[in-house]
């Protein structure tokens, strides 16, 4: 991620950001995932085997979105997690892109496309939360 000055402004726990700062923030490949809702190709983010602890944030914005302790490898591609660290931290919407209706992933506090739930997850929770690597951050644990 580059790192630019960035002309933020923060209501209620959620900020703005103008694109042309987004496009200044992001490189372009989590620039058209997380502002544009695009996809990386499967198997091609650095998180889809990482077994590292920590907690994985979001890209655009730094909030904590899910913890390596929920992370399975589902066989599909992409990071999936079982439920998010803070449930707060994210909002679902009706997707009904590409012929098909999912529910789509998105950081409550920036509003970036993280990726799509399904309800054919692990136990407990039964979910799977598949989410593009580049639209998050791994911190590790105790930092």
């Amino acid at each position: 991620m580059a790192s630019a000055k960035l002309e933020t402004m923060e209501t209620e726990n959620k900020i703005e950001v103008s694109d042309r700062d987004w496009r200044e923030r992001l490189t372009p490949e989590q620039y058209d995932v997380m502002r544009r809702r695009g996809t990386e190709p499967p198997f091609t983010g650095k998180y889809v085997h990482a077994k590292e602890d920590g907690s994985y944030r979001c890209a655009g914005c730094g909030a904590v979105l899910f913890s390596s302790d929920a992370k399975f490898d589902s066989g599909t591609g992409w990071p999936s997690f079982y439920e998010p660290a803070v449930a707060e931290n994210l909002e679902l919407h009706q997707d009904r892109g590409l012929g098909m209706v999912r529910t789509e992933v998105v950081c409550r506090r920036c509003g970036g496309h993280l990726g799509h739930v399904f309800d054919d997850g692990p136990k407990p929770t039964g979910l799977r939360y598949c989410i593009n690597s580049c639209a998050l951050e791994l911190a590790p644990e105790g930092s």
